[in-house]
């Protein structure tokens, strides 16, 4: 990698820790390239995304940034985890590493706070935005159907009264 990349790959990740609403730092030693892909698959599908980088390159992007105290995690092997969604990123590491032993989670970061292992596992027990924003549609949606059916139940009953009415005087 020359001079130029790695200023471009620093930028790009400065761009990430800048703008991103969740960050994850797990150490992945040992993984294989076949569960590296499944985790980069995961992630993407969720809508996160994956970056291996050198320590020393993503501690130079941290700087300046509102999450600059997760230089302290980048010893080692590591692997970025990033996600607008503040809970996809975790939710997708912490499902990876249950099932995975190689993947050990260190902490992270949501804006300038700083996430321990547990942190980020509380972080993954929460229901995702889509699924929070299903949520507040069903308790809106839910109140307007029960005013409807009360409102429209009267009127239900006058048909149901004046049909019975109107067969029994066809009947005689």
């Amino acid at each position: 990698m020359d001079r130029a990349e790695k200023s471009e790959l620093v930028a790009s990740l400065h761009e990430v820790f800048r703008n991103t609403g969740v960050v994850v730092v797990a150490h992945y030693a040992g993984l294989t390239v076949a569960e590296m892909t499944d985790l980069r698959g995961r992630m993407r599908s969720a809508g996160g995304r994956i970056k291996v980088a050198k320590n020393r390159l993503a501690k130079l992007a941290l700087e300046g940034t509102d999450m600059a105290h997760l230089g302290a995690l980048l010893k080692g092997p590591t692997v970025i985890a990033y996600s607008d969604d503040p809970v996809a990123a975790p939710k997708v590491a912490t499902d990876f590493a249950k099932t995975n032993q190689k993947l050990v989670i260190l902490g992270g970061a949501m804006g300038s706070t700083a996430l321990d292992p547990d942190g980020v596992r509380s972080l993954a027990t929460l229901p995702s935005l889509d699924e929070l924003r299903a949520k507040l549609v069903g308790m809106i949606n839910t109140p307007a159907t029960r005013v409807a059916q009360v409102l429209a139940a009267p009127g239900g009953q006058i048909a149901r009264v004046l049909a019975a009415y109107a067969e029994k005087n066809e009947a005689a």
